[in-house]
């Protein structure tokens, strides 16, 4: 904030200004703060994979969405992936998303895609990237590393149509202050590695050493809430830890995050729905 305003909130005109302030906020703080962030790139593959995802790069179910913001999001994967692929986080080094992309622009490859913005899908250069956070961020959940810094969506745009991973697991950005970052607090470095195929997005983690744990995501607590007329969607995110070298023992279970997200479509027919609407008489 400046001075303790929010431009943005008290004059939609004033939202360029709000984001200008924002990012060169960010930008002193990426020069003057107190993380060493990640910055070499070594091409070979270290020695252990820690984990290994991918995602469909043409999602179904995105209805009203024009198939050219798809494409052109593909492109903006193509244009990031050089800037993060062999990144090599080492020990006490930060990895940030925005840092180390940069900002999208034409001039740097990168096209109009489609971005989540004040509750609906639009057209943005950049538009897309948000698929990369995602899929490094649950790389991260399946290893060690400390994220630092995760946000998402304030609502939930699109059904579950060919969702593998649970819902409200990902980590959105938007250049620069909206980043995701995490740490590496173990004693090995960690590298990320991203890439292309026809109809995929993967990538990997991989280290110097064989891990001693294995780590399992899983959702609890999700269900539909009706709030008047809004219907909200929340869930929780938790972890397992088990040992790779003692019968699989568990080793904790841990609760990560809560979502808690406005739902832009219809839920399938027949989905329960929570119902915490107050209604005249009706306690709260």
């Amino acid at each position: 904030m400046l001075f303790g305003i929010q431009p943005a909130r008290w004059h939609p005109a004033l939202y360029a200004l709000s984001v200008w302030q924002k990012r060169a906020l960010r930008k002193l703080e990426w020069r003057f703060g107190a993380h060493t962030f990640a910055q070499e790139r070594v091409a070979e593959p270290l020695d252990f994979r820690i984990y290994k995802h991918s995602s469909k790069l043409i999602r179904g179910g995105c209805t009203g969405v024009d198939l050219a913001l798809q494409h052109g999001k593909v492109q903006n994967l193509r244009a990031a992936i050089p800037h993060l692929t062999g990144l090599v986080v080492k020990p006490g080094e930060t990895f940030s998303f925005c840092k180390t992309v940069g900002q999208p622009t034409r001039a740097r490859g990168f096209t109009d895609g489609m971005e989540l913005s004040h509750g609906v899908a639009r057209s943005g250069v950049g538009g897309g990237l948000c698929q990369l956070s995602n899929l490094i961020h649950w790389l991260v959940l399946h290893s060690p590393l400390t994220v630092v810094e995760r946000h998402h969506h304030s609502f939930d745009p699109f059904p579950d149509d060919g969702r593998v991973l649970p819902f409200g697991s990902g980590a959105t950005v938007f250049f620069n202050y909206r980043d995701f970052r995490f740490r590496n607090d173990t004693a090995h470095p960690v590298q990320l590695r991203v890439w292309l195929t026809e109809k995929l997005v993967e990538g990997e983690l991989r280290t110097t050493v064989a891990l001693e744990h294995s780590y399992t995501v899983m959702e609890r607590e999700h269900r539909f809430v009706r709030r008047g007329d809004t219907l909200f969607r929340s869930n929780e995110i938790w972890r397992e830890v088990r040992s790779k070298t003692n019968d699989a023992r568990l080793v904790k279970t841990e609760r990560l995050f809560s979502n808690f997200a406005e739902v832009k479509y219809a839920p399938p027919p027949g989905t329960p729905i929570h119902d915490e609407t107050v209604r005249p008489g009706r306690p709260r």
